[in-house]
């Protein structure tokens, strides 16, 4: 029987998560035998492997095996292998030279071998580095013919053939793959394409899906819920033995101005930019990526593009808005509910769709504990019913705990429960001293009447860029300050990092729904309460006594009761008696 595998966990099940070196020597030696590199000056050179490749991809990959009690004997345990890091670091190589790997060497008869990726043309360009892989080495030419008007490469000594698909569904149906090689799956719109693929793996003993991405925006929705399955598999990898992760990513916390170190005994990975550039040092070089953060540190669209590229973390929109280190700063100084009892404040309420998250923010002039500061502070609560929670896969752990901390409520049924919303606004105008609430007019009719009736004066504020380009900049220049307190509040910093701004041609602003990849009411709600606390409200009522019993003419008073009575006097025409 085979050793327990270095790469699995330290007790895995039996039959599982065993390795056999042999497998994992013969595609290394195939590659650094009969591939060479395709581009520059190394071309025609062979591709020796960097020992990353080989420790952290090619040996637990085609390493690790495990026992079929079917075919009653060991094989591959992968099936599904998922390569993630920032650009450059050679990933589409390493997927053209597997690609003939298992087009030659991988020992199966009748081998269909294909690439994959959102359309043709991004398919092919793996194919077309193995093909010109192929030209340049003269043992492979020798037996590997080229069919390039289709797309393909064909080994007749074992009736195999590499091809490239189309990069839909239907293009995938009727195939029998033993390996496919998908690049970048940040472009797939949904799963079809995958599991069409996945599902033509019946009768291969070891089929193999290599799917290799790099970091996007989270509107890839597909590919983000790969990432963060895969994210679960590395801290658990026996709770899905068949998939294969390697995901290399500086963490969002990290300061993405820090280069790090290259890797040595104590960091072996290296650290900051090293670690998601595993290739940093070697043929990727850092000076190139030091003018782009040169250029991100000024431009905050760029700063998203190296975070994405660069860094291979999954950031929110395409172009930043907002600094998501300068919000965190502004979040240090915590408070409680209780600190802000019986001020006065703003609130702003945003209903998105019934089946959605609803935002109720209030805000307070001044800091939380001082109501005459500079500044404002943000105190919001969000609502979303139960099946919100059910359906969103990749986010349900992070809104049961916003649950169980106490900003997030779930409402039961299957829609958002308004007379749960309507009872927490209640609450707080029992509790705080609400002048005016503003309100996105869409879809709030019923609940924004309910709130009137019992009392509450309201304003309807259209979500337009002439009323929210002041309250906009009122965010930026608050942020800048440090003068927008929001407690750190864990919804409504995910709703930050989703804004996307839309500027009109006269260069006004507001927070775009349409734009923004994932869900922004938090942040329009705000939005809606500056709009609000910038309205000029009538101040309490001045009144003054005039005593006409003991009226003498005017004697004795003072002049502003003799004003006052002159004003009287004149409104009622007194002088005409």
């Amino acid at each position: 029987m085979f050793p327990i595998s270095p790469y699995g966990p330290a007790d895995p099940a039996p039959g599982i998560f065993r390795y056999d070196s042999t497998r994992a020597e013969r595609a290394i030696n195939f590659i650094e035998r009969f591939i060479v590199h395709t581009k520059g000056r190394h071309a025609g050179a062979p591709f020796i492997l960097a020992p990353w490749q080989k420790d952290e991809i090619i040996r637990p990959l085609y390493g690790t095996v495990a026992y079929d009690d079917q075919y009653d004997e060991y094989v591959r345990q992968f099936r599904i292998a998922w390569l993630e890091m920032a650009r450059k670091n050679g990933k589409s190589e390493v997927l053209s030279a597997l690609a003939l790997y298992h087009l030659i060497a991988d020992g199966e008869e009748s081998a269909e071998v294909y690439s994959v990726a959102a359309d043709r043309d991004q398919a092919s360009l793996v194919y077309n580095t193995a093909k010109r892989m192929v030209e340049l080495q003269p043992a492979l030419a020798k037996h590997v013919e080229i069919i390039d008007s289709k797309k393909r490469l064909v080994y007749a000594r074992t009736n195999s053939f590499y091809q490239v698909l189309p990069g839909d569904a239907a293009g995938a149906l009727g195939t029998n793959p033993s390996a496919v090689l998908f690049d970048e799956v940040l472009t797939q719109r949904d799963r079809h394409l995958w599991d069409s693929l996945r599902q033509g793996f019946g009768t291969r003993a070891a089929p193999l899906l290599i799917a290799a991405t790099t970091a996007a925006y989270t509107t890839a929705a597909f590919a983000l819920a790969e990432h963060e399955y895969g994210l679960r598999l590395l801290d658990t990898p026996d709770t899905d033995p068949s998939r294969f992760v390697f995901i290399r990513g500086v963490p969002r916390d990290a300061d993405w101005q820090d280069e790090g170190l290259p890797p040595s005994p104590e960091n072996p990975r290296g650290t900051g930019w090293y670690f998601a550039n595993p290739a940093l040092g070697d043929f990727l070089n850092i000076n190139n990526l030091r003018a782009e953060a040169k250029e991100a540190a000024e431009k905050p669209s760029a700063q998203n593009a190296f975070r994405v590229f660069r860094l291979n973390q999954w950031v929110s929109q395409a172009e930043r808005w907002l600094d998501m280190s300068v919000w965190d700063a502004n979040g240090s100084q915590t408070f409680t509910r209780d600190q802000l009892k019986g001020r006065e404040c703003f609130g702003a309420l945003d209903l998105a769709s019934t089946q959605d998250f609803t935002a109720w923010l209030l805000l307070f002039k001044g800091s939380p504990t001082d109501p005459e500061a500079d500044g404002f502070t943000a105190l919001p609560h969000f609502f979303v019913p139960r099946p919100a929670v059910t359906a969103r896969s990749n986010m349900r752990d992070r809104m049961e705990v916003w649950e169980r901390d106490g900003v997030l409520t779930v409402t039961e049924g299957v829609t958002t429960d308004y007379s749960v919303i309507l009872e927490h606004i209640t609450r707080d105008a029992e509790t705080f001293r609400i002048r005016l609430v503003g309100y996105d007019p869409w879809n709030a009719t019923h609940l924004i009447g309910l709130l009137e009736d019992r009392g509450q004066l309201t304003v309807k504020v259209p979500q337009t860029a002439p009323r929210l380009n002041d309250p906009c900049k009122a965010i930026e220049a608050g942020l800048a300050e440090r003068q927008l307190y929001h407690g750190g509040n864990p919804v409504l910093r995910w709703m930050a990092d989703n804004v996307e701004l839309e500027v009109t041609g006269d260069g006004l602003m507001k927070p775009s729904k349409k734009k923004s990849g994932e869900k922004i009411d938090g942040i329009a709600a705000l939005a809606t309460a500056l709009f609000c606390a910038a309205i000029p409200l009538e101040a309490e009522a001045q009144v003054s006594f005039i005593d006409f019993q003991n009226y003498d003419g005017g004697e004795g008073m003072t002049d502003e009761e003799n004003d006052a009575l002159a004003e009287y006097l004149e409104a009622w025409g007194a002088d005409d008696d």
